[in-house]
């Protein structure tokens, strides 16, 4: 009987791992538009907090870094689809972009509804997405030696 030893086929490695062979600046590009979005994001709370203190001029700032936040996100869909083509980093970003540039618009509507109940939380959800979106753009890609050093 011949020795056949049969390989299972190599596991398909995590997005984080295709990070690690994307364009170089594709990724600075993503990486400047997210750490914009993610302080304008926390702006916002720090703006509507000093509005609540007793601060009135701030809720114009409130307004007018929302429409900041709002244009940075379509910013933000652009950098992520050249992340993904020309970049060849993963698609995904782009899909989280989008949906992120439609919960801040709703975000703003629900702003200038006074629909507070809405807003708040919609407002905490925003930013927390943006601090998930920052620390994956950010973190150190899985270069090849560490790829295989997981597969053992």
């Amino acid at each position: 009987m011949p020795n056949s030893t049969v390989r299972p086929p190599s596991p398909v490695r995590p997005s984080s791992a295709r990070l690690s062979t994307v364009r170089p600046w594709t990724l600075v590009v993503f990486r400047t538009v997210v750490t914009c979005e993610a302080v304008l994001a926390l702006g916002q709370a720090v703006l509507a907090g000093s509005f609540l203190s007793g601060h009135y001029e701030a809720l114009d700032l409130h307004a007018l870094n929302a429409t900041a936040t709002g244009l940075t996100a379509l910013a933000q869909i652009v950098a992520a689809l050249l992340l993904w083509r020309p970049g060849g980093g993963p698609g995904w970003p782009v899909l989280a972009g989008i949906a992120l540039f439609a919960v801040e618009a709703g975000q703003i509507a629900m702003g200038y509804g006074r629909a507070l109940a809405v807003h708040v939380p919609l407002g905490v959800a925003i930013i927390a997405g943006t601090l998930l979106m920052l620390v994956w753009a950010w973190r150190p890609a899985a270069g090849p030696e560490r790829a295989a050093g997981a597969d053992a």
